[in-house]
């Protein structure tokens, strides 16, 4: 079992975590912007706080995680919810493409500074989106390692710069960013705050 398998059950009892995206799902549609007519993969979407977020401003949101017991959960959320316009899969995007559908909206939240390849992950969103998608990131700013802690293999957030390189280098264009809040955490005997940026682009 993951460390995120391990959480599942208990991750939407933190008022924190449902706070921040709702937060960031109000940016994307101002930032987006949304419309009707638009479907939106989430990636790395956990139990969907994001994408379930977003689903009444869309036609369909397609929730993907690799965490069976994050899409368990998550999956009772939309039953109960009665939503219908919402279908979890399971997908790691490390393994390759996997879909041959395109969506006008990629998003994701939390999820970028756990991935390894930071450059095979745009290219794989850039494969994913429809000509003139959008693409809605939002994650840590870059910090000094103590959001995670010793051993954690991520990256330590995001340069603002370098990420806007990244993501022009990927096949997108027109990066904008904007802060979203911040996430507190107990480090070094006092509670620390870690900004978090969205960045919204445009597939070319």
């Amino acid at each position: 079992m993951s460390d995120f398998d391990a959480k599942a059950s208990t991750w939407d009892t933190d008022p924190a975590k449902v706070e921040r995206a709702r937060r960031v799902a109000e940016a994307i549609a101002r930032e987006a912007p949304l419309r009707k007519w638009m479907s939106v993969l989430e990636y790395g979407c956990g139990t969907g706080l994001l994408g379930l977020a977003l689903h009444h401003l869309v036609e369909h949101v397609t929730l993907a995680d690799s965490s069976r017991e994050m899409l368990a959960v998550l999956w009772k959320k939309i039953q109960a919810l009665g939503v219908h316009n919402a279908t979890p899969i399971e997908l790691d995007l490390s393994q390759g493409p996997q879909l041959d559908a395109r969506f006008d909206v990629v998003c994701t939240l939390m999820t970028l500074h756990h991935i390894d390849d930071t450059d095979a992950i745009l290219r794989r969103f850039h494969e994913l989106l429809a000509s003139g998608g959008i693409l809605c990131i939002s994650d840590l700013d870059k910090e000094d390692g103590s959001f995670h802690g010793p051993g954690f293999r991520g990256h330590c957030g995001f340069d603002r710069g370098d990420l806007a390189s990244r993501l022009a280098q990927a096949g997108f264009r027109n990066a904008r960013f904007t802060a979203v809040g911040d996430v507190a955490k107990p480090a070094g005997g006092a509670v620390r705050r870690y900004p978090i940026f969205l960045t919204v682009c445009e597939r070319v």
